[in-house]
């Protein structure tokens, strides 16, 4: 009789490269609340924090399909390494306290975000086994986002506290990029990297893989987690600005609900995914997300600050699980880390339009405009899930 044991997710390699991801989010998350409140400190308006959010996004997706390609064909470990150490460099930069400085630390350290997903991802797709894709990047993905369980709130304590400052939560930090590079060095050592061969067609190729630098095979995975994430900003960098607004309290608490929502919900929530199918998990997705988004509007306090923030988070959970196992199943198998790039490249292009949009937003109609405006733009995955869902059942 054929053994029915499934095929084992965690190795060595795995739990290195999920120790990486996480310490690279984890500086990302202890500066994704200290920036907004850094910028305001410098006398920035909301719009101007939106344009550096957009600073940190733009040059992570212009520049990811190419990294993409890098990672085919130098070392998908390499590019995750060099990607760390280009966070801890922009962090940095953000000592010196001009604006227009932290636009261009932002945009570093966007640059290097590419580097460390692009190689993550591709590294993730090797290892997944064919049949726990789900489950594999709900690991992957919780592991990740489990960061904001502490970070964010360890970052809003330095910088009220007696002996801290932004100064001390950059330290942090920096500190933290530096250690997932050495993680990711070491994980160089465990999976060395096999260049692929690619068939050389004519004189023009190397100019035909600078103009397609975009898969076409993920298109849709990638237009499906773009309308899932546009409305993280506002959910995570803008609702610290709202709350300080509103004068709740203890808002650490906020983050560390939905770090725990999404370290246990990813995985979970990804088995769900390939057990319901991919259509009936973004119905589920994108119907969290808009609820928690609308619940937004009637914050007064924590607990309804964290009942939202669990409805949304829950929402992403299953959606980002369920997206990244669509784009590992559509990938080109020769062209795995320009296809991951490619698909991955639509979380920064979200986040940075969806910074813009907040931003302006908060400008023009205040913060409940900018939820209200926010929950209509998530709703629209509805519309994009329902006229491919034969596709995606």
């Amino acid at each position: 009789m054929a053994s029915t044991k499934p095929e084992p997710i965690w190795s060595y390699a795995f739990a290195l490269l999920c120790s990486a991801q996480f310490l690279g989010f984890a500086q990302h998350f202890t500066l994704e609340p200290t920036l907004p409140l850094y910028v305001t400190h410098l006398g920035g308006s909301p719009f101007v924090v939106g344009v550096i959010i957009a600073c940190f996004s733009i040059p992570s997706m212009l520049f990811r399909p190419f990294i993409g390609i890098w990672v085919d064909r130098w070392s998908e470990a390499g590019v995750q390494v060099l990607g760390h150490l280009m966070q801890a460099s922009g962090t940095l930069l953000c000592f010196i306290p001009i604006t227009a400085v932290m636009m261009f630390a932002n945009g570093l350290r966007g640059i290097g975000w590419a580097g460390m997903h692009a190689g993550g991802y591709s590294l993730l797709a090797t290892s997944a086994p064919e049949t726990r894709r789900g489950e594999a990047a709900g690991y992957y993905r919780g592991i990740q986002s489990s960061a904001t369980i502490f970070f964010p709130a360890v970052a809003l304590w330095i910088i009220d506290a007696p002996f801290g400052g932004f100064q001390v939560a950059f330290i942090v930090a920096m500190t933290l990029s530096l250690l997932g590079a050495s993680l990711a060095f070491a994980l160089s050592r465990q999976i060395p990297h096999t260049p692929r061969r690619f068939p050389v067609e004519s004189s023009e190729l190397w100019w035909r893989n600078i103009i397609n630098v975009f898969d076409r095979s993920i298109l849709l995975a990638a237009l499906l987690l773009f309308c899932l994430s546009m409305s993280i900003p506002s959910v995570t960098s803008f609702f610290v600005l709202y709350a300080r607004e509103i004068g709740i309290s203890n808002f650490g608490w906020y983050f560390v609900v939905i770090g725990v929502t999404t370290l246990l919900g990813r995985p979970l929530l990804g088995r769900v995914s390939d057990k319901i199918g991919c259509a009936r998990s973004l119905v589920v997705a994108f119907t969290l997300e808009t609820i928690g988004l609308f619940l937004l509007l009637l914050v007064t306090n924590l607990a309804g600050a964290m009942l939202a923030g669990l409805l949304y988070y829950m929402g992403s959970a299953i959606g980002g699980a369920t997206l990244f196992a669509l784009a590992m199943e559509k990938a080109t198998p020769e062209r795995r880390g320009r296809s991951m790039a490619s698909f991955s490249l639509s979380i920064p292009l979200s986040v940075g339009v969806g910074g813009l949009l907040s931003g302006l937003a908060v400008d023009i109609m205040g913060y409940t405009g900018m939820f209200l405006m926010t929950a209509v733009l998530c709703a629209s995955g509805f519309v994009l899930t329902g006229k491919y869902w034969s596709q995606l059942k």
